[in-house]
């Protein structure tokens, strides 16, 4: 894994760090039970641990802006991070995670066996069949791409960190790298992974992803 050894970027290149929140006790549990938007608790111990590992990691690589959906795990997580660089966190509403409808707070073992044909059609092609009652890898696509887009026009000349959730991680990095949804939904995504996108001359690109080597051993 290889992390971009970054100075400030030029007057018209934007820099993001687009982070996945540190962990709550629904990644840890086992079976890991899907939280969506609608389970909205903070963070667990080891995320908490996690967080701040991820801001000793950012606080050498300085930041002008820290956004943040507006889900208590991400912020708390955000919040942690803008700490070492005294600004304050702005949330952005379309960055929250993925509405997964009824199989909010089930883990993926119980929903193959109550709903297999919503399941394997979800599996089959994320991009298109939402989870059940809720949205498709799609949908998360075409709600957070413009809200990306726009902070990264919108700070030509900064470094920028966005903290995010997994699925909206997922469907975005997926695009930029032209990935099917298919392909783009076992995109790693650990809790407080980095991932670095650049924007210059119109063009947005990948330069690192999932960045976890400060956790050293929490839970990544």
């Amino acid at each position: 894994m290889v992390f971009a050894n970054m100075t400030s970027p030029s007057d018209d290149a934007t820099y993001l760090y687009l982070v996945r929140h540190g962990a709550t006790d629904a990644n840890e549990q086992r079976p890991y039970i899907l939280q969506g938007c609608g389970i909205n608790h903070g963070l667990s111990e080891t995320g908490r641990q996690q967080a701040l590992a991820a801001a000793d990691f950012l606080s050498s690589h300085p930041l002008q802006r820290i956004y943040s959906s507006p889900m208590q795990r991400a912020v708390e997580t955000a919040g942690i991070i803008a700490e070492r660089h005294d600004i304050d966190v702005q949330t952005a509403a379309g960055l929250h995670e993925c509405d997964v409808g009824e199989w909010e707070g089930k883990d993926w073992g119980s929903i193959e066996r109550a709903n297999p044909d919503e399941y394997h059609a979800f599996m089959n092609a994320p991009g298109e069949n939402p989870y059940l009652g809720g949205e498709s890898y799609g949908d998360v696509l075409r709600r957070v791409e413009p809200v990306l887009s726009e902070l990264l026009a919108k700070h030509a000349g900064e470094t920028i960190a966005v903290v995010a959730h997994n699925v909206v991680n997922r469907a975005y990095l997926g695009n930029l790298l032209g990935l099917d949804m298919r392909q783009a939904r076992r995109l790693s995504q650990s809790n407080t992974g980095v991932n670095i996108i650049r924007h210059h001359n119109g063009e947005t690109s990948l330069v690192t992803m999932n960045a976890h080597f400060h956790l050293n051993g929490l839970g990544e």
